[in-house]
This record gives C-alpha cells, sequence and structure tokens, in this order.
C-alpha cells in the first residue's frame, strides 16, 4: 500500500519451518563469533609466549597474561551463548 509518503508492506507471520531455519543461522552466527573470539586468544597467546621466549616478559607475568586472556575469552563466549540463547527464545515466541 502506498499513501503518497509511507509505503506499507504486510508481512506474513513466521512458519514453523522459517522459525528452524531462522534459528540454525542465529546458531551458526553465535558459532561463527565464538570461533572469531578464541582465534583471537590464539593470536594472543602466541604473543605472549613470543615476548616470554624472547625474554620481554617474565615467567609470572607471562602466566598472568595468559590466565587474563582465559578469563576474558570464557567471559565474552558465555555472553555469545547468553545472546543466542535470547534470540532462539525470541524467535520461538510466537
Amino acid at each position: 500500500q502506498n499513501d503518497g509518503s509511507v509505503i506499507r508492506i504486510n508481512i506474513p507471520p513466521l512458519t514453523e519451518d522459517r522459525r528452524k531455519e531462522l534459528l540454525k543461522v542465529c546458531k551458526s552466527t553465535g558459532e561463527e563469533g565464538k570461533v572469531a573470539v578464541r582465534n583471537v586468544r590464539r593470536d594472543c597467546v602466541d604473543t605472549i609466549k613470543k615476548m616470554e621466549k624472547n625474554s620481554e616478559v617474565g615467567k609470572d607475568e607471562s602466566l598472568d597474561g595468559l590466565d587474563e586472556m582465559q578469563k576474558l575469552t570464557d567471559k565474552h563466549v558465555k555472553e555469545i551463548d547468553d545472546i543466542v540463547a535470547a534470540k532462539e527464545k525470541d524467535i520461538m515466541t510466537v
């Protein structure tokens, strides 16, 4: 419909099959996000190990950095899981 200044488009409600397709997309996007976070962690761990090897940081600082990196990774992976779970609930709500 077009009333001169606004175009209105009727969108039918989601079917059960379409909801399931959207859930798959949501889960795969969440998994891609978690993989990206893990790749960043891997790069940071490699950098920390190189710095330790080159004597730029000590063993204790290296371990502290690795622990902090793991905590950040866990935090962000949990955040992604929470967002995906909320979106799944939202999609499945009729």
